[in-house]
C-alpha cells in the first residue's frame, strides 16, 4: 500500500477537526453574534469570522442582521463601506488640494453617500 502524501494526511486531519466542531445552540449563537458585532464588525464579516470557526450561519434559522436590530447593533454595510471611502478621500484630499480627480471622485461618492441615506431614511 502506497505511503499517503503529507497533504493527504493534513486534509484528513482539518476534516476531523471540522466535523468535532459541536453545534452551538441558537443563545450561544446569538452571543457568538453580539460580541463580534461589539468589536466593530458589519455583519458581512460577521459570516466569514463564523465561518472561519466551523460555524455556519445556515445551520441557525435567524438571520446576522435580525439578531443585530433585535440588541440595536445593526448598521447598514453600505452605509459604513461609503462613510470609510469617504474618509479616506477627505483626508487625501486636505493634504493634495491641486488633486483634481480626487475632488470628482469626492463628489461622486458623496453623492451615492446621500442616496443612501435618503434610501435608509436617515436624512433628518
Amino acid at each position: 500500500m502506497p505511503k499517503k502524501s503529507k497533504e493527504a494526511e493534513n486534509k484528513t486531519e482539518e476534516t476531523e477537526k471540522k466535523e468535532s466542531v459541536k453545534k452551538l445552540t441558537a443563545e450561544e449563537y446569538e452571543k457568538k453574534v453580539v460580541e463580534l458585532a461589539k468589536e466593530g464588525l458589519t455583519s458581512e464579516k460577521i459570516g466569514e469570522a463564523l465561518r472561519k470557526k466551523g460555524i455556519h450561519p445556515s445551520e441557525h434559522s435567524i438571520k446576522i442582521s435580525k439578531i443585530l436590530r433585535k440588541h440595536g447593533l445593526y448598521s447598514s454595510p453600505d452605509l459604513k463601506n461609503i462613510q470609510t471611502k469617504l474618509d479616506n478621500l477627505d483626508k487625501h484630499f486636505q493634504t493634495n488640494k491641486q488633486d483634481k480627480k480626487a475632488k470628482k471622485d469626492r463628489e461622486k461618492i458623496y453623492g451615492n453617500f446621500r442616496k443612501l441615506k435618503g434610501y435608509f431614511g436617515l436624512n433628518k
